[in-house]
């Protein structure tokens, strides 16, 4: 059974679209099979992956709204791993569905539990809020990677995170948990990238990843070309970072599993 992990900050540039692309990218490097939702109306993700908006036939739009199967908006990228992509109609959908809240907040779940066992790992990149998409996002998903940017006010907005996720937890998901904390936007010349890591670390002890994302001026240089990092210069040290973080992640869902089964 594939594992759904929803990536998710309500506080904007902290990294949540290049977390999810690179992350996408490494763990199929590490012979994991993987796929993207890219379920901010931005269609970041989407343009990360070379897709172009405007000629897609199908979207997570379709998904939600019942419009398509599911395996009809999986498109096959050229990086060995999978993408349902967004775009700007995806803003509307919350006003086109004329249901219930409580249906409206399984959509994306129901349509998961056709393919989530076709994957591994299946990545949700959420928009910087807590309105609709998160929520059928958090619905859907078995755990939360919080990316947190190492500058001022990097745990400004968390609490109100935390908070949904217990909500979630306690009504409709009780599988829901934070499977870590990603520093992002790291630069360890700096004291107060410093201090901003250990304050991180000590309010969440041992969720954090030890992994570290450092700042890199080729992530926005990959980006522009439509290629995750570890395509568009595998020697640097941003494509390493998130060769280590999939390989922290792997690790840490093969001792989550063994847990299970020794219960």
């Amino acid at each position: 059974m594939g594992i759904i992990h929803a990536i998710c900050n309500q506080k904007g540039g902290v990294g949540k679209t290049t977390t999810a692309v690179n992350l996408s990218s490494t763990l199929a490097e590490n012979n994991k099979k993987v796929l993207l939702i890219d379920m901010d109306p931005q269609g970041s993700s989407t343009s990360g992956v070379g897709l172009d908006k405007d000629m897609l036939n199908h979207s997570i739009s379709d998904v939600i709204l019942k419009k398509s199967n599911i395996a009809q908006c999986i498109y096959h990228t050229s990086y060995n791993f999978d993408i349902i992509p967004a775009t700007i109609h995806l803003a509307m959908v919350d006003f086109e569905i004329a249901t219930s809240i409580e249906e409206k907040q399984v959509r994306l779940k129901e349509q998961l539990d056709l393919i989530k066992d076709d994957y591994d790992y299946i990545l949700i990149d959420c928009p910087p809020s807590l309105g609709f998409l998160n929520i059928n996002a958090l619905v859907a998903c078995d755990s939360v990677i919080v990316p947190v940017q190492c500058q001022y006010y990097a745990l400004e907005g968390l609490i109100s995170l935390l908070s949904t996720i217990r909500k979630i937890q306690k009504s409709i998901n009780n599988r829901l948990n934070i499977a870590g904390v990603l520093l992002t936007m790291f630069d360890g010349r700096l004291k107060l990238d410093n201090e901003v890591s250990m304050e991180v670390r000590t309010f969440f002890k041992e969720r954090v990843y030890q992994t570290l994302i450092p700042q890199s001026i080729k992530i926005p240089m990959s980006q522009k070309k439509g290629k995750p990092i570890n395509h568009y210069d595998k020697s640097c040290n941003a494509a390493k970072a998130y060769n280590n973080l999939a390989l922290e992640i792997i690790k840490q869902n093969e001792t989550t599993k063994t847990n299970v089964k020794t219960k």
